[in-house]
């Protein structure tokens, strides 16, 4: 844990008790702070109640003794409406802040030498996989790295701040309309694409909560920037009139300074001479050109921290991935399987699609309202489709014509039926992958036991094709 001491012996108010609030109010109490806790939610209240915390109706409460509204970032700050209690704390002029923004007044207390080295990650796509990526590399070069944020663990809940510290921090575009004074000596942004519209309210407003990011930051600080998008790209060009450190990120053109992917290899010309680095196909866990992205971000972030180029490499190479997330999970007879059960919808699974060749679709489970007719671009990497849940019907008819489809019902037959056409097939580097393009809730409580029972059928027909392989 965090103390934040900054509001020691004033009465601080904290709505929302999910993971980051209920971290906020821990920190604040450990701080010496009086901690004034609400949820609108009554089993928010009760679990609350049963991990030790004392409620204060903020609806009753005299607001005049706050000296602070800590915020939870899912509650709503401007749009489609400030919920009451903002309107309340600007009437009364009461600062308005979050998890992260505490963070950044206990370490602006500190004496400069003593303050840890801070890193934030935020984009519409990438932010978890990339900050997961980047606090890998950190560790696998042996740093006193703490991984959190919107990702993991509350940044709260971390372990307390040392000199020689790195935090690696994945920032919503929630949090940072929260954050005020957070100077990062990192910032990554890596893309920008319409997302959370009915929060921000328009889409230049989403743009402004992510440049956030960049407040602060000093001569000495790194900027990256994904150049894939012309969003981003018009960002980085404001942050390089600013006179920013600006290091750009593309995977869609070779640039003249800064770090590219170009058909899967690793470029460095920041300084103008270029010097290939690998070729990130030999990284199981980064396929795909939008992991690209991440694997360049985060090569970009580590060497401006000070890790060595061979030690980043390595480490790309090492990176398990995030479960659910394109991850491999294992292969057999030449098949290799991988768990994308995160792809809740067409959007994240054209990711997946375009990522691999020769590929066993499994898909289905409660369908969307906007359907996968966007994914027909990507049909021709699909050499069949296995089908289940309640999208067997409708998925079956938006693909007639288009790919070969098999009801399966059941992802275990779905599994079953994809490894062994895989096999029969004969196609170079088949892949058999669960990208379900649906939710879960009709045959699974959530993306990760759909997830987790996937994997679980993979490592058993794993085992019975070894027991049929040769010695």
């Amino acid at each position: 844990m965090i103390p934040v001491t900054h509001f020691q012996g004033r009465d601080v108010a904290v709505f929302g008790l999910g993971r980051t609030g209920l971290a906020a109010v821990r920190a604040l109490e450990a701080g010496g702070a009086r901690v004034r806790a609400w949820d609108d939610n009554p089993a928010a209240r009760t679990a609350a109640e049963e991990a030790g915390i004392g409620l204060t109706n903020l609806d009753n409460h005299d607001w005049r003794s706050l000296t602070a509204l800590v915020l939870s970032p899912g509650v709503p700050l401007r749009y489609p409406e400030p919920h009451r209690f903002v309107t309340r704390a600007e009437e009364m002029d009461i600062p308005v802040i979050g998890d992260m923004e505490l963070l950044a007044i206990q370490l602006a207390s500190l004496p400069e030498d003593q303050r840890p080295k801070l890193v934030g990650i935020t984009g519409t796509n990438g932010k978890s996989t990339t900050t997961a990526l980047i606090g890998h590399i950190l560790n696998k070069a042996g740093r006193d790295v703490r991984v959190g944020g919107n990702i993991g663990i509350g940044v709260l809940d971390l372990a307390p701040p040392r000199s020689n510290a790195v935090y690696v921090l994945e920032l919503s575009s929630y949090q940072l309309d929260l954050v005020e004074s957070l100077k990062l000596d990192v910032a990554v942004l890596l893309n920008i694409t319409p997302d959370h519209l009915d929060r921000h309210g328009s889409m230049a407003n989403y743009t402004a909560a992510k440049m956030r990011i960049f407040n602060n930051q000093d001569v000495r600080a790194t900027a990256i920037v994904g150049m894939d998008d012309l969003t981003t790209q018009s960002c980085a060009m404001t942050l390089r009139r600013q006179g920013r450190n600006v290091v750009p990120v593309a995977t869609n053109m070779a640039l003249g300074r800064g770090v590219s992917v170009v058909a899967g290899r690793l470029f460095d010309n920041r300084s103008g001479r270029t010097e290939r680095l690998a070729d990130l196909r030999n990284a199981v866990a980064l396929h795909g050109r939008h992991n690209h992205q991440n694997a360049g971000a985060a090569y970009a972030a580590c060497l401006a921290l000070g890790v060595n180029p061979g030690q980043i490499i390595d480490a790309l190479n090492s990176f398990p991935g995030l479960a659910h997330r394109m991850e491999y999970v294992g292969s057999a007879a030449g098949v290799r399987f991988i768990n994308d059960s995160k792809a809740t919808n067409a959007t994240a699974t054209e990711q997946a699609l375009a990522a691999f060749r020769n590929v066993y679709w499994i898909a289905g489970g409660r369908p969307k309202s906007e359907g996968i007719d966007s994914l027909d671009p990507l049909l021709g990497n699909v050499r069949r489709a296995y089908l289940i849940g309640e999208a067997q019907e409708p998925f079956s008819e938006a693909l007639t014509g288009k790919v070969p489809t098999l009801s399966c019902a059941t992802l275990r037959r779905a599994l079953a039926e994809a490894f062994n056409d895989a096999v029969q097939a004969g196609d170079p580097d088949p892949v058999v992958m669960l990208s379900p393009a649906c939710a879960s809730f009709d045959q699974f409580t959530d993306f990760e036991a759909r997830g987790n029972a996937f994997r679980s059928l993979v490592e058993g027909v794993v085992r019975e094709a070894d027991l049929y392989t040769p010695a």
